[in-house]
């Protein structure tokens, strides 16, 4: 990294520099980075991001922090923890692994509780971005009609396009989990799904059941397109979507969804508009049947290189304009990653109703 032009990370309306401490041997899989405020200390700043309060013996500030995230504060050993006590002269107590509490900081001085509530806020959104997301917003696109055309759509590409390099049942997901992706989640406990739960209801009043008029949204799966730039080394085919009735009523919702929770910190923000898509191919399904596509580069980095590509070129010629049906969508939904209901759909912790 060029120490003269360091990564900066954004919380809130706060940047910071990202400083590389010296690389040792750790545990944790992740490296460990350490976080020094920028341009100036934040200690000399007045700060109403968080609550500090004054205390008989100085001062103290608490964090809620999923209990999956202690590890990164604490370090191997405890140094992490250790040097952070030492460098802002404060107290960290954090919960015994597994219970979900707060971590609670206290100093005799405002400035050095302050400066480790600031540095402990950088290192967690740090290591946030690197855990694995486990829930999804989604649209179910797992009607019975359009199950039945995905089947016959499987059937007919095996039928005509096996001989192609890369070609395999393998491929084809699940027809009972068709859905559409509007953004990913890292949800790391109950209180971060409750959040959730309860953003998606705010959005239902201030602006879903206006845009879709308290009805389902008409929509039609229909033809199909690929993501690379290359259609003989294809790793995602998917169908499109779009309004029965010409409007962009599905879109704005979309949009808007993830604005808001991109909004919150509950979501990373990755496209300028959210692509509508039906993944009914995806080479990841090859060794994983239960692998969902983030559509993020650097997870993309290293999924990648595992995949064999398949040559999708028969399919798009053939399959152009495959009409998958006619779904009502009638809610968004809070999907959970790695899961299935009775409907052998993606468990659902929380969704916004249209009706």
């Amino acid at each position: 990294m060029d120490v003269l032009r360091p990564t900066l990370i954004r919380i809130g309306e706060r940047v910071y520099r990202k400083n590389l401490i010296r690389e040792q041997a750790c545990q944790l899989e992740e490296e460990e980075d350490d976080f020094c405020a920028g341009p100036s200390d934040c200690a000399d700043e007045p700060c109403d991001a968080f609550v500090v309060e004054e205390t008989e013996k100085g001062f103290q500030c608490r964090v809620e922090v999923p209990s999956p995230l202690y590890k990164y504060i604490i370090g191997k050993k405890g140094e992490t923890k250790k040097r952070l006590e030492t460098e802002t002269r404060t107290s960290i107590s954090i919960p015994k692994p597994g219970v979900e509490g707060e971590i609670v900081i206290t100093g005799q001085h405002r400035s050095g509780v302050i400066s480790a509530r600031t540095r402990i806020d950088v290192l967690l959104d740090s290591f946030r971005k690197k855990q694995p997301f486990t829930h999804f917003l989604s649209f179910a696109l797992n009607q019975p009609a359009v199950q039945e055309k995905f089947l016959q759509f499987k059937e007919e590409v095996l039928e005509k396009c096996s001989q192609d390099h890369g070609v395999s049942s393998s491929l084809f997901q699940n027809p009972a989990k068709l859905h559409l992706t509007l953004g990913t989640l890292v949800l790391l406990n109950e209180q971060e799904i409750q959040k959730a739960c309860d953003l998606l209801r705010r959005c239902k009043e201030d602006f879903v059941d206006q845009i879709a008029g308290g009805k389902p949204l008409t929509v039609e799966v229909a033809g199909v397109e690929y993501m690379n730039d290359d259609p003989a080394m294809t790793d995602v085919l998917y169908a499109k979507v779009h309004m029965k009735d010409g409007s962009d009523r599905l879109q704005l919702i979309a949009d808007q969804l993830v604005e808001r929770f991109v909004a919150s910190g509950l979501m990373l923000k990755e496209w300028d508009r959210v692509k509508l898509h039906a993944t009914v191919m995806n080479t990841l399904f090859r060794k994983d049947p239960s692998a969902e596509e983030r559509n993020n580069a650097m997870t993309g980095k290293s999924s990648f290189k595992e995949r064999e590509s398949f040559n999708g070129r028969n399919i798009l010629k053939l399959f152009e304009n495959f009409y998958f049906g006619e779904v009502q969508l009638d809610s968004v939904r809070l999907s959970q990653r790695f899961s299935s209901d009775a409907s052998g759909y993606y468990a659902t912790s929380g969704q916004l109703t249209f009706s």
